[in-house]
C-alpha cells in the first residue's frame, strides 16, 4: 500500500487486512494511530529510484499494489507532478522489471477530466482536459499506468475516483477544513467563548462526492476483477451526482449541533481555475466490478463529524 499511512492509504489497508490479506504500508513514516502490528515498510517514495522500488516489490512479493500516495491540497504543481506522476513512471518500471509483475491499483481522480457541461456525466471514454495542477499531474499518473499496461506487461488499473469524503479527511480539502473549523468551535463553546463565523471561498460548485468506504469497496474489488476486464482500463468510482457544495457544507453544520454562520468570501481578483460542475458516469464500475455507492452523504458526514468534532454537551445524538 503506497502512501499507506495516509487518509485512502490507511482506510484501503485496514480493509484489506480485514479481508485477510497481509498487507505493508508503505510511507516515509508510520501512522500517528492504527494496528501496532500493521507491517511498516519506512520509504521516502519522492526520493526512491527505479532501482530502490524494485527491490521494495521484490523483498515484499505482493499480489497487489495500490498506489495512494501522492499531493492533492498543498504544493506546487512541480511537487505535484513528483508525487502524482514522477512517482507512477518510477513503479510502473520498477514492476515491470519483476518477473511475474502484480497487478497495480492507481487511484486517479474527477479532476483529471477536467470542465463538464452541466447536466451530463463523464464517462471513461471521454477526453481529459483537466484545468488544475492536481487534475493534470493525476493525468499523467494515469497516462503512465495506461502505457506500462499496453506496452510492459503490467497489469494496471486506474480508479478514478470522485471526491472523497469521510472520518480523518485531512485539513487541506475543503470537507476537512469545514470539520477542523467545527472543532474549533465546539471548543469554543464548551469553554464560554463566541466561536468565529465558517469563512469558505465561494461555494457555487456541484461535486461528485463518494464515501470512503465506498471508494475502499472499489479497491478491493479491483484487486479481485480478472485482469482481461480491468487491466489497461480507467473506471469512474463515485455516487453519479452532482452535489451541491453549499448544501453539504450547510448539512454538516446542521448535523454538528452548532448555530455557526456560513461566510462566503468575496471571489479572489484572479480568475478561477476549478469547474463548476463533476459528475461521473459509475457504469463501467457496476459492470467490471460488481460496484456500486452504498452510504448515503448523511453516513459519510455523521462520520466526519464524529471524529472531529467533540459530542454536544448535552448528550444528544447529532441528526
Amino acid at each position: 500500500m503506497l502512501g499507506g499511512t495516509g487518509f485512502l492509504g490507511r482506510r484501503a489497508g485496514e480493509a484489506f487486512r480485514a479481508a485477510g490479506a497481509r498487507v505493508h504500508l508503505v510511507s516515509r513514516h508510520p501512522a500517528a494511530h492504527g494496528p501496532a502490528d500493521a507491517p511498516h515498510v519506512a520509504v521516502d517514495l519522492l526520493a526512491a529510484d527505479v532501482r530502490c522500488l524494485t527491490g521494495l516489490f521484490a523483498a515484499t512479493r505482493p499480489d497487489i499494489v495500490v498506489n495512494a500516495a501522492g499531493r492533492a491540497w498543498q504544493g506546487d504543481e512541480a511537487e505535484m507532478a513528483a508525487g502524482n506522476a514522477d512517482l507512477v513512471v518510477r513503479v510502473t518500471r520498477a514492476l515491470a522489471a519483476l518477473p511475474r509483475p502484480p497487478r497495480l491499483i492507481q487511484l486517479g481522480t474527477v479532476h483529471e477530466y477536467g470542465a463538464q457541461t452541466p447536466g451530463t456525466a463523464a464517462g471513461e471514454e471521454r477526453q481529459p482536459a483537466p484545468v488544475t495542477p492536481y487534475g493534470r499531474t493525476k493525468l499523467l499518473g494515469t497516462r503512465a499506468v495506461l502505457a506500462a499496461a499496453a506496452h510492459d506487461g503490467v497489469d494496471g488499473v486506474v480508479l478514478r475516483l470522485a471526491n472523497v469524503i469521510g472520518a480523518g479527511m485531512p485539513a487541506g480539502s475543503l470537507f476537512g477544513r469545514v470539520a477542523a473549523h467545527l472543532a474549533e468551535a465546539a471548543r469554543a463553546r464548551s469553554s464560554g467563548g463566541s466561536p468565529d463565523p465558517l469563512t469558505l471561498p465561494p461555494l457555487r460548485a456541484r461535486r461528485d462526492v463518494v464515501d470512503v468506504h465506498d471508494a475502499v469497496d472499489a479497491v478491493l474489488a479491483a484487486a479481485t476483477a480478472p485482469s482481461a476486464d480491468v487491466s489497461g482500463r480507467v473506471i469512474n468510482v463515485g455516487r453519479g451526482e452532482a452535489v451541491p457544495v453549499r448544501a453539504l457544507v450547510d448539512r454538516m453544520v446542521r448535523l454538528s449541533g452548532l448555530d455557526l454562520p456560513v461566510v462566503e468570501s468575496a471571489p479572489a481578483a484572479a480568475p478561477r481555475t476549478d469547474v463548476p460542475w463533476q459528475r461521473l458516469d459509475v457504469s463501467r464500475a457496476a459492470r467490471l466490478l460488481g460496484w456500486q455507492p452504498r452510504r448515503t452523504l448523511d453516513d459519510s458526514v455523521r462520520d466526519l463529524l464524529a471524529a472531529a468534532v467533540p459530542a454536544p454537551a448535552d448528550g444528544r445524538t447529532r441528526r
